[in-house]
């Protein structure tokens, strides 16, 4: 099933995201965010973390491509990070000017070895020959590609007070001294590969991803 859907856009030789810089978007997209499904979400009701996508972050340089999946977040510090193995986390790339279709998808799935140690495995990111796979919170290589997964820092800063403030009494109440998220976690997927193996001349590079929860009780 999935559980939420983002999409974020790299366009011409400007990052979507750089240093809390502008989101470059050619159309509307469906998104969903941090308890979104609240339906499966919510604390208390069907709560399904593991599959809560938070935010993607993306950027390149003339070389490289670094995308971020965020999710099952917020923690406070001290929460270790949340890990399943019946939940498929999937990056989709395009690079053909038709941002309905993908060329390239990324698989991401965690899981246990016999000690009962968690492990990651990435499968399908662009320029890789095979799977990369290895321990959490540890940086797997192949070639120049990187990737990891484990516990972060959320990156995103938002102002929850002055929203919800904004809303009741109608006059922008948001300021950039609050921050909802700081000192708080997420759980991550992480990865750099070269920009050349997903370019495709001058067209945009679209990226979203999900998750499917296909195990037991999905």
């Amino acid at each position: 099933m999935r559980a939420g859907v983002k999409a974020a856009s790299l366009a011409g030789a400007v990052a979507i995201l750089i240093g809390g810089g502008a989101l470059l978007l050619e159309r509307p997209i469906r998104a969903a965010d941090h308890l979104d499904p609240p339906e499966r979400t919510n604390i208390g009701t069907m709560s399904d973390t593991a599959a809560d996508i938070a935010d993607i972050f993306t950027w390149h340089t003339d070389s490289t491509v670094t995308i971020v999946m965020t999710f099952a977040g917020p923690k406070e510090q001290g929460v270790g990070p949340t890990y399943d193995s019946n939940v498929l986390y999937q990056l989709h790339l395009s690079n053909d000017g038709d941002v309905s279709t993908d060329e390239a998808t990324i698989n991401m799935r965690f899981g246990r070895d016999p000690n009962g140690n968690w492990g990651i495995q990435f499968v399908g990111i662009p320029g890789s020959t095979g799977a990369i796979q290895g321990a959490v919170q540890t940086q797997l290589s192949q070639g120049t590609i990187n990737a990891e997964a484990g516990l972060f820092d959320d990156p995103f800063f938002f102002d929850l007070q002055g929203f919800n403030d904004t809303k009741a009494s109608g006059t922008l109440s948001i300021m950039n001294t609050r921050n909802f998220f700081a000192g708080k976690n997420d759980t991550a997927v992480v990865m750099e590969f070269p920009r050349s193996a997903i370019a495709n001349g001058t067209h945009p590079i679209t990226v979203w991803g999900e998750t499917r929860r296909i195990g037991a009780g999905s």
